[in-house]
């Protein structure tokens, strides 16, 4: 039985138990208690009762239940398990305590049964059937979401009622359900998050998100536990599963239905229950099979599948059934639209364009209809369908703009929007067929364009890669309809589509219909969203890099304007990009939105600053065009209107143009431009003093200052032009005076606007007496001064006065005495000017008055006469100083004038003395303290100053007590001074009267002189006090020492002082006064001021700290002082003051430490605003910061807001602004924002993947690394370690770091040197470690090809029939080095090749030591260059099995073995019959005895080839044994054999035969101690005849008697042994001497080329005078090599573009990478030239190319040379005819072509280079091209196109100039450009190294042979080698006496040279080397 997740019971034991509450008045307990009423009656169970809850039997109560119904015995039977009943004392009676009751509340079997019917009711007028299978198909996907091969989802709908039908089968190929998951997927709502399929808990692993992919199509979407069975009960009313998990023999089958749940409703058991069948697989045997035979056929299918799941839906609703045959290719269409991205791969159904195939699905998705069984299925696959919305989006569009959305943690979609543009007469936006059209929009809202889109979202919405059909979003803000300057119009908005692919951080609702809030998420201010260019995230504005995309859609693609009337062409030289100026097509007229615009049409701009009025010139449209034609907008030229005002003509796009304005608004607009113009000036005078016309003023009047403003015919007042971009208008002041001798002008000013308008200050320069005239005129401010504007006068005013003189301001003095007398009268002169020199008549009633120092002057009249006044009767009275003649200085006053005094001098005599004087003459007041003068002067009678002997005056003072005397002496001076001491009176506070009185006690006859003196109180300063002037008028005195609370920071101004005197008195302020006040706050005193009372202002310090001590002092004699004490307090709370702990937060984490908050003034002064209730209006705000985790804290220790949590969770690095506000108070912090922990890895430049690779080779460009946090923010974590992981186990790669950590900005870089894989496509990772977590990293695709030039097999072919005779040839072997891709590597050393051949069967891998080696012999001239053959090497001469095995030497560290190939080698010919052992010569005798005359007991023979190798087989015959002589003597006299047979015949079988028992006859003829030879001649049946097979000879010596016999045949046989001895002897010294000779010459040859190399040397440069080792030249080789890397590391030029192609067979490589160019400027403009074709790859043949084409889906441009049609052209440049140059060029010309240098494969490359640049010439610049284009033109020659060093270009046809005729910079090229050669420098010393490298080679080659030579000649000169040369010396001598003793004999022929014969002769089949090895192994046995 399937556990269900709901507990089951037994109903066997069931147990009924009822909870009761005692709830009686008088009961304590509170807890219910359990009575078992199972088995019970009703009197049991009141008995239990009252036992339990102790009632007497006298105690009245009651049992209820909670409802209050009592409980009897008609109802108790009743009663249901865990029932709550309150035992009670009454029915009425109220609770005493509050109770529990226990429910139980399972959910009804309808809530799976109609789920579907309550999910998909609301389908938005649309059938939600397709919805119900998404829901299975979601189920289908996340099964077999791990597969790795095709993933596949059969829906069948079996509509065969004859099979049982109608029902629906959904079957996929995944991984299965277990009999757990299979009970799990029966329980409603049970999601993947909390369920368990595991069978045991140890097993449980829970949820494993899946990692993120491309646009989320993870498969991760069956999710809540809730579609399945809503779906199913949709569709029908019963569905069984079948289930297959995987590595499981069993199949497991669940059947749900809604008549079981009836059923089991009825019979009152448990409905959430049910059972698994668990079978094998195929077994139907509880299927009833006349009635589901479909369901029998699907069990039989079960065979052989590893795992499946079966969703089988019978009992189908007919109006589904119906819909589902009707209309089978809408559902279909609408399936197809759920799932697009699931179907169709990552990039959709582009049937435009091929993807790479990382983008295909693996998904296939089957659906059929069966309606009878003997009709064909309707089958369709999803894949087929192309009329699903996605895929009409897809192809109708033309552009895309990618971009991701994220919000915090993992939450990202992924956004594409698609541009469908206007094509020409309609838009290209798809129909949706289920758009309904409204009839009640809203009619008042008009919308232009509403085509397309109209008012539809944007955005279609994917959860997972699958459809939410229901759920869509308009707009965002930065994609909706600009208001405001929008860059296009406003239809291109409808011509946007869009589609949204969140991922599982979105909640969809259960049906998967709807998100609950994708767009309130997206919408949200911290959602960031990023344009995505190439797979790359930029970080821009997305706002604007849409609008920008949109746009280029629009100005590209939509084709919406009709040009009309073509004009003609021409160059627009407003245009700043010079390629955009020309050409530009002209137009009178267009057509667009239905209107017609026309030439001198009057149109309105829009949206252009200003707007534009005028009339059409002309439209402009770019290219060249000759007739009508639609484009998506162009240009129109307006002359601007009215022309008075702009007279201009404006380009502007036609989008500008308004179309909704009316003809009757642009003139009336046009009329009130006209009325905008300046029309007249108005002049204000401000401050009153107008100056009417012809006015008259006198000299130095004031004029102005005078206000002026322009009016236009509005009255309006202006100060521009009204026009754009108009200049200033100004005002020009001009003052012109109109003197005798002309106008001059006096003043000239020119006045700007300003907010007093235009304003002219005060002129007070006119002096001059005559007529003036003031101009003001309005000029414009162009630096010139128009004053005209449209051929009218600027407005301007004229002003005419007078200027007359002035006032009488001077006099100067005429005659005058210049010495006078006391009493006698004279008379004085004055004449009057005004303030500017011009006479004038003196002022009326004028009085002068006459001053003099020391006398008085003094007249009685004045006469006036014109401007002269005459003063009369003037006398001179008073007295004279000092002497009488004295000077004296008269001044003459003339009050109210300017310059009202001038002076004379006279001289004038004193007279007698006549009375004492003091002055003062009246009473005197004197201050306390202070001195009391008195001067005393004796006079005359005109009080001139006397002298007189003993003049003493006295002054005695009376009045009070105490009082001092004064006298003094005056005898001299006639004058005195008395108590010029101070007056010490004490307590005067009020006056005190003294008389003074003066006498001159030696003169009686003069009167004393009384003088009453008043004492008066001090009038020194004697007090300070300092007081504050009010605004209400009050004066504050500040006391003495007084504290005084003021704000901080602010000012105490309005500070006054007054001084006191000692009688209280106000001291009166002076100047000399206000500079002895001292104050200590202030050094900038201004005296001035303090003459005033008033003293500066008091800076209140901007802290509140402490107090601030205030002095003001007055320092004469004597300091008085005052002082006051200042106490800041804070000023108005302004703003937020915030302080941080801690400024660097990581992103993601909180910033540690606290935010302190204070309210502070303007000065930082903490304020008493804040309080506990302040937090709650408290926000805190920045750019990315999490608001969850902030807490805002009220701490009152300190009085601060305390916040704390500031989490950044999104966004980049940088810092970031807190923002803290309360109420209106704002304050700023700034943190820094670093990256957030490592969460990722990307790549800095994401290639275009898959990358192409051959294998063992490696990618140049390196992988740069980005270590990033989640949000991609570079961390530069070094402690983070970056390792390369092979996601593939046939992937191998070799990088000079596998692992690496990052640096200090976070990055590594990995160069893959080598890349092994099979072929076809690997993966490969980078995985970051730190602290034992993994960091994912991003997976690079490498597609790895075969590498064409990297070896791995050889190939041999030889003719493997052929017969290998021993001695023979062998036949050809041709080898091929052949490359992983199958195909000869080209350009392979023939050296490297070689071939090893042994004796013996294949050992295995690697051949013995001992084997022979071959090498590869020359190529024949028909023989193909990419085989290697191996002819000429001769068969072993030995027969056997022999093994060859071919190496190829890639390198010093790898080499490449053939396949071993076992060779038999057999026998040659047969040759020659030879014995099996060599006998000894016999010596046989004609005697008696039988083994005397024996010549061979047994002599074994063969048939052998040449090289003595068995070659008898098969050869059968005789052997005929004769006896002939060895000298040609005489055959009578030679030996018979017994019988006296001549020859004897003995069987020959398989070339073998053996002759025995060979003896002569008795008495045999013969000479005595003759030489006689013994032949055995074979006879041979099938082989023709004998003579073909030489036959064996064998010499005996015959003697006739028996004992000489025995002593020759002694001596034969010591003679054979020394012949032998000696012959090995001879052979083993004979090798020496060759291996002497060859040694000698082998140092000869390395010291001969030890001397070349010298040559060579010094030749190249090199002094070789210390390269005297082979240590010395490898140390220059090292240095020659370090040189070599320096000139390498240098910056060369080089070509960039990627070539993997080069190396493959009949490959060239790519046109950038085959040709270098030296000069920079030249390979520049070669490459610019070259540039659509640098990337081509040049192939040798057709096949080559079209491989290449196929292998890359035809996006590489390929060029065979065997289609290329090229002739030799040796022509000579145009300008050469006939060898004479027709004019003499300049610029240096010469053909591009003999430009290039060609590395490799020059020929092939002369014919590339001669057909793309064909006779193109280069020249030194411009106009050296023009020049000699114009000669070559006029030649009447064709001149080919003209490239200049400078990078111009002139074209064939002539043209130049413009963008695309310049060549860019050579960085613009980015690597497509050829490459730099290297430097003479280089390849010198590369040729350095290279004879270097042969000269250390050479030296030790020497020095090893000399070793060699050495070595052999101490050998030779060594004991052993003297004592074998010792040996020889005597075994020849015993030989040569052997032979002697032989000699002796009647026997002519020595038998030595026989044997030598045969020895040389056997010698002869042997090589030399192998007889030097054989007397090697003889010697040292």
């Amino acid at each position: 039985m399937a556990d269900s997740g709901v507990p089951r019971t037994d109903s066997s034991s069931l147990r009924r138990s009822v909870y009761i509450f005692d709830c009686r008045p008088q009961s304590k307990t509170t807890s219910e208690k359990a009575i078992d009423i199972n088995g019970k009656s009703y009197e049991q169970f009141l008995q239990v009762v009252r036992k339990e809850f102790s009632v007497s039997r006298n105690e009245a109560c009651v049992i209820t239940t909670t409802d209050r119904r009592e409980i009897r015995k008609e109802i108790y039977g009743e009663l249901t398990e865990g029932k709550t009943l309150y035992l009670l004392q009454n029915l009425d009676q109220e609770l005493t305590k509050a109770t529990q009751e226990r429910i139980n509340y399972l959910p009804h079997y309808h809530t799976i049964v109609q789920s579907g019917q309550y999910e998909y009711y609301a389908s938005e007028g649309q059938n939600a059937l397709p919805y119900a299978f998404a829901e299975l198909i979601d189920n289908a996907l996340s099964a077999t979401s791990h597969n790795s091969g095709v993933r596949n989802i059969d829906i069948r709908l079996m509509f065969d009622e004859s099979q049982g039908g109608p029902a629906v089968i959904v079957m996929d190929n995944g991984h299965g359900m277990t009999s757990k998951e299979l009970n799990n997927w029966a329980v409603y709502r049970l999601s993947k998050f909390n369920r368990d399929n595991s069978t045991f808990q140890s097993d449980h692993s829970g949820y494993v998100r899946p990692s993120p992919v491309p646009r989320s199509l993870n498969s991760d979407i069956s999710y809540f536990g809730v579609g399945g069975k809503q779906a199913v009960f949709y569709i029908g009313q019963s569905v069984r599963i079948i289930s297959k998990p995987v590595s499981s023999l069993d199949v497991h089958e669940f059947v749900m239905s809604k008549e079981d749940f009836e059923r089991k409703e009825r019979n009152k058991e448990e409905i959430y229950s049910g059972i698994i069948r668990n079978r094998k697989p195929g077994d139907c045997s509880h299927v009833k099979v006349d009635e589901d035979r479909f369901l029998q056929s699907l069990i039989l299918e079960e065979g052989g599948k590893e795992s499946f799941t079966a969703i089988v839906i019978s009992r189908i609703q007919p109006d589904h059934v119906t819909y589902l045959k009707k209309d089978f290719s809408l559902w279909t269409r609408e399936l197809a639209h759920i799932y697009h991205y699931y179907v169709h791969g990552i990039h959709g159904n582009d049937m435009k364009n091929s993807k790479s195939t990382d983008s295909t699905s693996n998904i296939d998705i089957q659906i059929s209809l069966t309606e009878r069984s003997t009709r064909s299925p309707m089958r369709l696959n999803l894949r087929k369908v192309v009329n699903d919305m996605q895929t009409l989006y897809i192809n109708s569009s033309v552009a895309e703009f990618e971009f991701i959305a994220s919000k915090g943690g993992d939450a990202r979609v992924e956004g594409l929007l698609r541009y469908h543009p206007f094509l020409y007469d309609k838009e290209t936006y798809p129909e949706d067929p289920y758009a309904s059209t409204s009839e009640n929009d809203d009619e008042d809202c008009f919308v232009f364009h509403t085509g397309g889109r109209g008012k539809k979202p944007i955005f279609e919405c994917f959860w997972n890669g699958r459809l939410i059909p229901y759920s869509t979003v308009d707009e965002f803000d930065w994609c909706s309809r600009q208001k405001k300057s929008a860059t296009v119009p406003s239809e291109c908005y409808n011509r946007i589509s869009g589609v949204l692919f969140a991922n599982d951080c979105f909640q969809v609702s259960t049906n998967k219909l709807t998100f609950m809030d994708l767009e309130l998420q997206l919408r949200d201010k911290e959602t960031i969203f990023t344009r995505v260019v190439n797979g790359q995230e930029q970080r821009a504005n997305v706002s604007r890099d849409f609008n920008a995309w949109l746009k280029d859609c629009h100005e590209k693609f939509d084709k919406q304007v009709k040009f009309i009337g073509f004009l003609g062409t021409m160059t627009r030289t407003d245009v700043s990009a010079k390629r955009l100026q020309s050409p530009w097509s002209q137009f009178k007229a267009i057509q667009w939105d239905g209107k017609v615009y026309k030439t001198g049409q009057q149109v309105k701009s829009l949206k252009t600053q200003p707007i534009l009025f005028g009339s059409i010139v002309q439209f402009l449209l770019y290219g060249d065009h000759d007739g009508d034609v639609y484009a998506t907008g162009g240009h129109v030229q307006i002359a601007l209107e009215p022309k008075e005002l702009y007279n201009e003509v404006k380009t502007i796009p036609i989008s500008k143009i308004d179309r909704q304005a009316k003809p009757s608004d642009i003139r009336k607009n046009i009329e009130e431009e006209l009325a905008k113009l300046p029309d007249q000036l108005k002049i204000t005078w401000p401050e009153g003093n107008p100056w009417p016309e012809k006015a008259v003023r006198p000299a130095g009047t004031p004029l102005g200052p005078i206000q002026v403003e322009i009016l236009n015919k509005k009255r309006e007042t202006i100060s521009r032009l009204p026009v754009a971009n108009a200049k200033k208008l100004l005002i020009e002041l001009k003052v012109i005076w109109h003197s005798p001798k002309g106008d001059v002008q006096t003043n000239s000013h020119i006045g700007m606007h300003s907010k007093w308008e235009y304003w002219f200050k005060v002129m007070e320069n006119l002096n001059k007496l005559g007529k003036y005239t003031l101009l003001l005129q309005t000029i414009l401010s162009d630096g010139e001064s128009v004053s005209e504007w449209a051929g009218k006068r600027l407005p301007n005013y004229v002003l005419n006065f007078t200027i007359i003189e002035s006032t009488a301001a001077s006099f100067v003095l005429g005659g005058f005495p210049s010495s006078v007398q006391v009493g006698v009268t004279f008379s004085l002169t004055l004449e009057f000017k005004d303030e500017f020199g011009h006479p004038t008549q003196p002022p009326p009633d004028v009085k002068p008055q006459i001053e003099c120092s020391s006398l008085q002057l003094g007249y009685l009249r004045t006469i006036s006469n014109g401007t002269v006044l005459t003063i009369e009767d003037l006398r001179a009275s008073g007295k004279l100083i000092k002497h009488q003649d004295k000077i004296h200085n008269v001044n003459v006053m003339i009050p109210g004038l300017i310059n009202d005094c001038q002076s004379f001098q006279i001289s004038v005599r004193p007279g007698p003395p006549h009375q004492l004087v003091v002055f003062p003459e009246k009473e005197v007041f004197v201050e306390n303290g202070t001195p009391a003068p008195f001067k005393l002067e004796v006079h005359d009678v005109f009080n001139n100053i006397t002298t007189h002997s003993k003049l003493i005056v006295r002054c005695q003072l009376l009045g009070a007590p105490d009082l001092p005397v004064d006298t003094v002496d005056c005898s001299n001076t006639g004058t005195g001074v008395l108590l010029a001491k101070p007056i010490q009176l004490k307590n005067v506070n009020k006056e005190q009267i003294l008389t003074a009185k003066f006498g001159i006690p030696n003169l009686k006859g003069i009167p004393c002189v009384e003088r009453t003196l008043h004492v008066l109180p001090s009038t020194q300063v004697f007090r300070i006090e300092v007081y504050r002037h009010e605004e209400s008028g009050d004066d504050m005195v500040i006391q003495n020492r007084e504290r005084i609370d003021w704000t901080a920071g602010d000012t105490l101004g309005s500070l006054h002082f007054r001084l006191y005197d000692e009688g209280g008195r106000l001291v009166p302020l002076t100047s000399k006064l206000a500079q002895n006040i001292k104050v200590n706050w202030t050094a900038n005193v201004k005296t001035a001021e303090l003459a005033k009372g008033i003293l500066p202002n008091v800076s209140v310090p901007t802290k509140v700290q402490g107090e601030n001590f205030y002095q003001v002092a007055f320092q004469d004699q004597h300091t008085v002082d005052t002082s006051f004490i200042i106490v800041p307090r804070p000023d108005e709370p302004e703003r937020l003051r915030v302080t941080l702990s801690d400024t660097v937060v990581r992103m993601g984490e909180t910033l540690s430490g606290n935010i302190y908050i204070e309210v502070v003034d303007q000065y930082g002064n903490k304020t008493d605003v804040l309080h506990a209730e302040s937090v709650k209006a408290f926000s805190v705000s920045a750019d990315d910061l999490d608001a969850l985790s902030l807490s805002v804290e009220w701490q009152a220790s300190t009085g601060t807001v305390l916040v704390s949590g500031v989490r950044f969770a999104s966004g980049f690095p940088g810092p970031r602004e807190l923002c803290f506000k309360y109420q209106e108070f704002e304050g700023f912090a700034r943190v820094k924002l670093t990256a957030g922990p490592p969460s990722k890895i990307t790549l800095l430049e994401v290639p275009e993947m898959p990358l192409h690779v051959l294998n063992g080779r490696g990618i140049d460009t390196p992988f740069n690394l980005q270590l990033c946090d989640e949000w991609g923010n570079p961390v530069p974590d070094q402690r983070v370690v970056i390792a390369i992981k092979t996601l593939s186990s046939h992937l191998k790669v070799k990088s000079s770091v596998m692992s690496q950590p990052v640096d200090s900005q976070g990055r590594a870089s990995f160069t893959l040197e080598m890349v092994t894989a099979t072929k076809g496509e690997h993966e490969l990772e980078f995985r970051g470690s730190f602290s034992r977590n993994s960091i994912p990293g991003p997976v690079v695709k490498l597609n790895v090809m075969p590498d064409p030039n990297n070896p791995v097999t050889l190939n041999v072919k030889y003719d493997r029939d052929a017969i290998l005779k021993a001695g023979d040839t062998f036949p050809v072997f041709k080898v091929t080095v052949v490359s992983e891709e199958g195909c000869p590597v080209k350009n392979v050393n023939p050296a490297s090749l070689s071939m090893l051949l042994w004796q013996g069967l294949p050992s295995g891998y690697r051949p013995p030591s001992g084997a022979t080696t071959f090498k590869c012999s020359k190529p024949k001239e028909e023989e193909n260059d990419d085989h290697f053959y191996f002819r000429d090497k001769d068969v072993p001469e030995q027969v056997g099995n022999y093994t060859v095995q071919f190496i190829f030497v890639v390198d010093k560290s790898k080499c490449l073995w053939s396949s071993q190939i076992s060779l038999n080698i057999v026998s040659n010919k047969p040759a020659k019959l030879v014995p099996h052992t060599t006998p000894s010569t016999p010596v046989v005798s004609n005697s008696s005895v039988p083994a005397s005359r024996t010549l061979l007991e047994r002599i074994d023979l063969k048939i052998m080839d040449k090289y003595n190798n068995p070659a008898g087989m098969e050869i059968n015959g005789q052997v005929v044994v004769t006896v002939i002589s060895a000298v040609g003597c005489n055959v009578k006299d030679l030996p018979v054999f017994e019988k006296k047979a001549k020859n004897l015949r003995f069987s020959l079988k398989n070339g073998e035969a053996s002759v025995t028992n060979l003896a002569l006859m008795e008495n045999s003829p013969g000479r005595d101690g003759a030489e006689y030879i013994l032949q055995f001649r074979p006879v041979v049946e099938e082989h023709g005849p004998s003579s073909t097979i030489a036959p064996y000879n064998l010499s005996f010596r015959f003697y006739n008697d028996a004992e000489n016999q025995k002593v020759m045949a002694a001596m034969s046989m010591k003679k054979d042994q020394l012949s032998k001895s000696i012959e090995i002897y001879k052979g083993f010294l004979e090798t020496n001497k060759q291996l002497t000779t060859e040694l000698k010459s082998q140092v000869h040859d390395a010291a001969s080329k030890e001397t070349q190399l010298k040559s060579e040397l010094s030749k190249s440069g090199i002094d070789f005078s210390q390269l005297d080792n082979k240590s010395s030249a490898e140390c220059l080789i090292a240095q020659k090599k370090a040189d070599l890397e320096k000139i390498q590391s240098k910056p060369y030029r080089k070509c960039t573009i990627p070539d993997p192609f080069k190396g493959s067979p009949d490959v060239l490589g790519k046109i950038g990478h085959l040709a270098q160019v030296t000069d920079d400027d030249t390979a520049k403009v070669i490459s610019w030239h070259l540039l659509g074709d640098m990337d081509c790859v040049v192939t040798v043949t057709t096949a080559a190319a079209k491989k290449i084409y196929d292998d890359t889906q035809g996006r590489q441009q390929v060029m065979p040379l065997e289609t290329v049609f090229w002739r030799q052209n040796n022509r000579p440049l145009p300008h050469i005819k006939n060898g004479t140059a027709m004019f003499r060029p300049v610029g240096n010309p010469v053909f591009a072509r003999d430009l290039l240098i060609f590395p490799e494969y020059e020929e092939k490359c002369q014919i590339v280079f001669s057909v793309l640049l064909g006779d193109t010439i280069l020249v030194d610049d411009l106009d050296s091209a023009n020049h000699y284009r114009k000669g070559v033109v006029q030649t009447k020659v064709q001149c080919p196109t003209l490239l200049t060093r400078q990078g111009d270009r002139i074209r064939s046809n002539g043209k130049f100039g413009g963008l695309q005729n310049k060549a860019p910079s050579i960085e613009k090229l980015r690597g497509q450009v050829f490459g730099a050669p290297m430097p003479k420098e280089y390849h010198i010393i590369c040729k350095q190294i290279e004879l270097l490298q042969q000269y250390s080679g050479a030296l030790q080659k020497a020095s090893e042979v000399k070793a060699d030579y050495d070595s052999h000649m101490q050998y030779l000169q060594s004991p052993q080698m003297k004592q074998k040369h010792q040996e020889l010396v005597a075994q020849e001598h015993q030989l040569r006496d052997i032979e002697k003793k032989l000699a002796s004999t009647p026997v002519r022929t020595s038998p030595v040279s026989v044997m030598k014969r045969n020895l040389l002769d056997d010698s002869e089949t042997l090589p030399a080397k192998r007889i030097r090895r054989k007397t090697r192994k003889l010697l040292d046995s």
